[in-house]
């Protein structure tokens, strides 16, 4: 399985609203469809995954499916990457190819 796009950041410091949307849509090309298997993968809670999801949808980087003759009775809505959302992917995995990042520590005085 290909590495994480945005990875594991240090815990005191937030995501930006991209990081949250390339974690969001790195889950569901990555197999992560049901609703709440994003929102622990991503860390986050459910209104604000719910934000999320609804601007993706009208962004055109993701589409509901629905999920209801699948085997889990639970499950209405699953997720699945638009082309569109695709290309955003692999735009940002070029650019983070392009850049190198380090990993700064924190510097005690």
């Amino acid at each position: 399985m290909k590495t994480k796009l945005i990875s594991k950041l240090d815990m005191s410091r937030r995501r930006s609203q991209l990081e949250i949307y390339l974690d969001v849509l790195w889950l569901i090309k990555n197999g992560t469809n049901k609703p709440t298997r994003i929102m622990y993968g991503a860390n986050l809670s459910w209104k604000p995954l719910q934000r999320v999801l609804n601007s993706m949808i009208d962004q055109g980087l993701i589409v509901e499916v629905d999920a209801r003759s699948k085997k889990d009775k639970r499950t209405t809505v699953c997720y699945e990457t638009t082309q569109k959302g695709e290309n955003v992917i692999r735009y940002f995995n070029k650019a983070k190819d392009l850049i190198e990042i380090e990993e700064v520590s924190k510097i005690r005085w």
